[in-house]
């Protein structure tokens, strides 16, 4: 409740800055964003969650529909008119006419005067019985779609947050290569005065610059582009200038072996239930049309008044039971029967085909847990060493023993060695979000 409460208020921020935005010239507004906030703000606001929700309702009412066949039918209806009656019609000749008395077949207009309640109520019926078990296990179905749904949709943004995170990282990463190539253009600049150092030296320097200012602007657009993808995904306002709060970095995990992740796997996944559940609904289908074979009871009565006028009108009744015997309708119930057994058939396909899925997520993602967890401890050792041959390459540099393409070279792998390490840790935050998808505890992970 308090996960949903902070959702709504977090739209409704939103919303009321957005307002704010719109009566000023102010700059757009700033939110700031933690994981865990853009997680819930995701469940809350985007719209294939909503959609989902919207499917649970009409699955539901169906349900209702389904039981209503199985309920008493009730209804009523007044009506009073005036007409007359061709005896004749009715098998009295004008022979025997004369005989009662009436001189024509037609008789003089009269007037009639009924109120009637009607009663229709399935004493038994297996087709309808079995059809609304058919609708509630469509409500089973919709609400572990919607599961399956809104725990995409929580990988969906942890896996964005964490590429916007990256591509913030690139973008701090870019500022600190271009504030060395500074340094180290200023460097140059001064061994050049000192006559120690040569104009290539400080061209090769200035290029240097111009080459990581270059790639700085590239990595802003990526980190501006990654944002925008995040707030699509948790459907805010694109006016919002959202701000990350939570950084990439390392975590110690637990070692799982693969029989014991996917013993998880099929425990939590609710892909795996929720195909159960077809499979369910498809059985009940084919026995509702299959039951249709079945002779059904129904009891239909009616209680009311009629008269020539309706102060003289009377009380009448009828009660009847109903045995409907299904004999032949052309084919079309068999046709049917063969269209549910297919159905049932294509759902014990997908049931292998879902498994073997769950199956190679989950391996998947041990795999490359497994993988970017060494890539951290390889990339940080990389990076402490491409800052020492930096430093190495700087002394030799400003000692005048080397011109400064090693100087050059030194930042390159800086840079490279600085890559290495963000890489990494998408990764690894990557691979721990891809797990916990795969078992069924992405809930767990935030």
């Amino acid at each position: 409740m308090m996960n949903r409460t902070l959702g709504i208020a977090i739209l409704a921020t939103f919303w009321m800055m957005s307002l704010v935005r719109a009566e000023s010239s102010l700059p757009p507004p700033e939110l700031r964003l933690s994981l865990h906030d853009a997680i819930q703000a995701a469940i809350d606001n985007n719209a294939n969650v909503r959609l989902l929700k919207e499917r649970i309702v009409a699955a539901q009412s169906a349900a209702s529909t389904s039981l209503g066949a199985l309920l008493p039918n009730v209804s009523g209806f007044m009506s009073g008119s005036n007409q007359t009656v061709n005896l004749a019609a009715f098998g009295l000749p004008p022979d025997r006419l004369s005989g009662l008395g009436l001189q024509r077949p037609v008789t003089e207009p009269f007037d009639v005067y009924n109120a009637r309640a009607n009663l229709v109520q399935n004493i038994f019926s297996l087709s309808l019985i079995q059809r609304w078990r058919a609708a509630k296990t469509g409500v089973d179905v919709a609400g572990l779609e919607a599961e399956v749904t809104k725990r995409d949709v929580m990988a969906t943004a942890g896996l964005l947050y964490m590429e916007a995170s990256r591509a913030e990282a690139a973008v701090k990463a870019r500022q600190a290569d271009l504030e060395l190539s500074q340094q180290l253009l200023k460097l140059a600049q001064d061994r050049k005065q000192a006559g120690v150092a040569t104009g290539l030296d400080v061209t090769r320097e200035e290029v240097q610059v111009e080459n990581t200012r270059q790639r700085l602007l590239v990595a802003q657009n990526d980190h501006e582009s990654a944002k925008l993808n995040l707030i699509r995904t948790l459907g805010i306002d694109f006016n919002v200038s959202v701000i990350l709060t939570d950084e990439l970095s390392s975590a110690k995990v637990e070692f799982q072996t693969p029989d014991t992740a996917l013993a998880v796997a099929r425990e939590n996944r609710a892909e795996l239930k929720a195909q159960i559940t077809r499979q369910k609904l498809a059985s009940l289908s084919l026995s509702s049309v299959t039951s249709e074979r079945i002779p059904s009871l129904s009891l239909n009565g009616d209680y009311g008044w009629i008269g020539l006028k309706p102060d003289e009108a009377l009380a009448t009744r009828s009660v009847g039971l109903m045995l409907s015997v299904p004999i032949f309708d052309g084919g079309q119930r068999e046709g049917r029967i063969s269209e549910s057994r297919s159905r049932v058939r294509q759902e014990l396909i997908r049931m292998k085909d879902v498994s073997d899925q769950v199956t190679l997520e989950v391996r998947n993602a041990l795999l490359t847990l497994d993988s970017s967890t060494q890539q951290v401890t390889v990339a940080e050792k990389g990076l402490e060493l491409a800052l020492k041959e930096l430093t190495f390459a700087r002394d030799r540099f400003a000692a005048g023993l080397a011109t400064n393409i090693e100087v050059t070279n030194a930042q390159t792998s800086v840079a490279r060695a600085r890559d290495n390490i963000i890489e990494a840790l998408f990764r690894f935050n990557a691979s721990r979000i891809n797990l916990a998808r795969a078992k069924g505890e992405i809930e767990q992970l935030f």
